[in-house]
């Protein structure tokens, strides 16, 4: 039961890919395609890993939480300019709820997700908080919203300025085009979602559904360091490749030394 449990976040999210691509396959380009294919088959094995890390409910938090927060926060940019900076989103990454589109949410989540295991790493030498002081809980979701945000150093130029996946009012901003505020954003949605979560679970330590390894632990590692090949391959501009590698770099290799160091145990974390 626990096993399958663990399975229906990816079944789900393969179901939800299936409708989506079939959508952006009829009225989108090949790349539209691919990016929303991907977008959703990340939330999916997140979501799954999360499930296993945390147990299915609290699993369950962590996305509900992601989708709201991650969907307001963009629905308040693309129309209102808040948090973000005024912005509005193009055909590129598929069908939208309201002024957004359904893959941004979804990768909130896992994003989120994916920076909470490697902050955890990082500090803590294990893939998810224990229980902490509030000052503890605020320092690594704040390292946290920093890794996340070291994500979105690359990808921002990238999606705004090659795949035009959405079109920002204003297109002189100090970082390659892009406007600083957006970085702020970034830090502090990820804080409300990670720290908020970090709440949520506040009255007891996460309990992994299935046995959780260190096979399972590498999914969160893995995806980061795809995130940091791609912008090292085709970052735009090409400063951004060299950034990358720094920015990305660091956090990653400082969590998967933590990765190394943990040792689970039978029934699932250490």
């Amino acid at each position: 039961m626990h096993a399958l449990l663990a399975r229906l976040p990816l079944l789900g999210a393969l179901l939800l890919a299936g409708a989506l691509v079939a959508q952006a396959a009829r009225t989108h380009s090949p790349t539209t395609f691919a990016l929303v294919a991907s977008s959703v088959l990340m939330f999916g094995f997140s979501w799954a890993n999360a499930t296993q890390l945390l147990g299915p409910r609290l699993a369950g938090r962590f996305v509900l939480l992601a989708l709201v927060v991650g969907w307001v926060a963009e629905q308040l940019g693309a129309t209102m300019g808040w948090i973000f900076g005024a912005y509005h989103y193009t055909e590129v990454l598929g069908p939208r709820l309201g002024a957004v589109p359904v893959v941004i949410p979804l990768m909130w989540f896992t994003l989120g997700y994916t920076a909470y295991v490697l902050s955890n790493f990082i500090v803590w030498r294990t893939p998810a908080h224990g229980r902490e002081s509030f000052t503890d809980a605020a320092l690594v979701t704040f390292l946290a919203a920093l890794i996340l945000t070291a994500f979105d150093l690359g990808a921002d130029p990238y999606l705004v300025f090659t795949l035009k996946a959405w079109i920002m009012v204003k297109t002189d901003g100090a970082w390659f085009g892009e406007t600083v505020q957006g970085f702020f954003g970034w830090v502090f949605v990820s804080c409300v979602i990670i720290g908020g979560f970090r709440w949520l679970a506040r009255s007891g330590v996460p309990a992994p559904s299935v046995a959780y390894t260190r096979r399972h632990a590498a999914l969160p590692l893995l995806l980061y360091a795809s995130a940091l090949v791609f912008q090292v391959a085709l970052g735009n501009p090409v400063e951004i490749r060299s950034i990358a590698v720094f920015a990305m770099g660091i956090p990653l290799l400082a969590a998967v030394a933590g990765w190394r160091l943990w040792q689970p145990v039978a029934g699932g974390r250490a």
